[in-house]
């Protein structure tokens, strides 16, 4: 009997302690706290409770609640959690070679959410990813905005609360060297990629037309996943987020944003410090990528550290994303780092991996900065956000810790090699 209470007891504090972390409020005292939106905070106090941010300010100025959960953070730093604008985590599929485009894949149908990537990425302290797929199509299907949340299912980990998970994510795709292809149903060109592209909205364009001048649904066209996805791209439901590299396909790729009225990202953008004026001009965001070793592809030879500066100059809206397994997800910090060593500015480039990359997928309301009423997404680090030697020690996200480093479990994601993500792996520890 003794033995039986003593589970019981057991088993109750088990239950009750997650419930107790997300039930009463937190606060987070003596950090530097870097808002985004708003200047550094030293000895900063930020509140969470419910999910989201009740209050950040300096010491002496926050009201905590009764009963809060103190965490003492002195001499760390805290800011959001990262907005990766451009990921393969997760396994993430789309299009095959059956055609060069496929606006009627989803890849939500094709998101293993429980693949060990996504730990990697909450090591890396990103918080909201936009899943996206190959370009090797002309368009590859629909992307998936997600929260790294704990969770099983794509549903549990959407990022969007008012539309439904196949809803809520963009449009890829692409241009340059990776859709061309030299074969039958793909282009082999650049002109006749444009042109193809051309062909599908014109085609949705016409499918539109019929299906708002059908007086009956009897009159109306038949159903047709492409065309339908097209029409929320051409209808704002969809934002392009477009693969491009070379400076002549960047400005392709905003022709046609011009001729067919749609929302446009701009990614990699390797030749972007070219035409910085032109994309500006265009008022078009860019979601940029650095490498930090040679090789690749001979369309991003004259990838450079200053493109984020160059941008950042002409009053473009610049964000950096990973394309992980490019960027390991787990460095994603390096990246605005090496932005600020070619010239960008300390707060531009915290904001490119925040609030600017929040904005293009469309959710800066939600996450992205320490703002009241904002989703209590937000990284412990143990020093300058941009400094080589800082560790990311804990990330949460919506008033949860989902990573931390003094957790043996999550260390090794934060510090173990390739074959940590492999699930079937056996790890020996010592």
């Amino acid at each position: 009997m003794r033995t039986a209470l003593l589970l019981l007891s057991l088993a109750g504090l088990y239950l009750c302690a997650p419930a107790q972390a997300q039930d009463r409020p937190h606060v987070f005292r003596n950090a530097t706290l870097y808002p985004i939106s708003e200047e550094p905070i030293e000895q900063g106090v930020l509140v969470v409770e419910g999910g989201t941010i009740q209050a950040v300010g300096p010491a002496g100025s926050v009201d905590v609640p009764a009963g809060a959960v103190e965490h003492d953070v002195a001499g760390k730093e805290i800011m959001p959690g990262l907005v990766d604008t451009h990921s393969h985590i997760g396994e993430v599929g789309g299009g095959d070679g059956s055609a060069a485009m496929h606006p009627d894949a989803r890849t939500i149908d094709a998101i293993n959410v429980r693949h060990p990537s996504l730990n990697r990425a909450r090591a890396g302290g990103i918080t909201t990813v936009q899943l996206i797929s190959g370009s090797g199509h002309l368009m590859s299907g629909q992307t998936t905005y997600l929260k790294l949340r704990e969770g099983g299912t794509v549903s549990e980990l959407s990022a969007c609360e008012e539309k439904p998970v196949e809803d809520c994510g963009g449009m890829k795709m692409a241009n340059g060297t990776n859709p061309q292809r030299a074969s039958g149903a793909f282009p082999g060109t650049r002109a006749r990629a444009a042109a193809m592209a051309r062909e599908q909205f014109v085609a949705a364009q016409e499918y539109q037309r019929k299906k708002e001048q059908a007086d009956d649904p009897s009159e109306a066209p038949d159903r047709n996943l492409r065309m339908e996805g097209l029409i929320d791209v051409l209808e704002g439901r969809r934002t392009v987020h477009f693969h491009t590299h070379r400076h002549d396909d960047i400005l392709t790729a905003i022709r046609l944003s011009e001729e067919f009225g749609f929302d446009l990202v701009l990614h990699h953008v390797s030749e972007g410090w070219k035409v910085a004026d032109e994309i500006a001009e265009a008022d078009v965001p860019a979601s940029i990528i650095v490498l930090d070793s040679p090789g690749g592809k001979h369309e991003a030879d004259e990838l450079v550290y200053r493109t984020g500066r160059v941008l950042e100059e002409a009053g473009v809206d610049v964000a950096y994303h990973t394309d992980d397994p490019i960027t390991d997800s787990r460095l994603f910090l390096r990246s605005p780092a090496f932005g600020v060593r070619a010239g960008m500015s300390r707060a531009a480039a915290l904001e490119s991996v925040t609030l600017a990359g929040a904005r293009m997928l469309g959710l800066e309301d939600e996450v992205g900065s320490l703002e009241e009423g904002k989703d209590a997404d937000f990284i412990v680090l143990s020093g300058d956000p941009l400094s080589v030697y800082t560790k990311i020690e804990q990330t949460w996200v919506e008033g949860t810790p989902v990573f931390d480093r003094s957790d043996p479990d999550d260390r090794e994601f934060a510090t173990g090699g390739y074959r940590v993500y492999d699930g079937a792996a056996q790890h020996v520890h010592e």
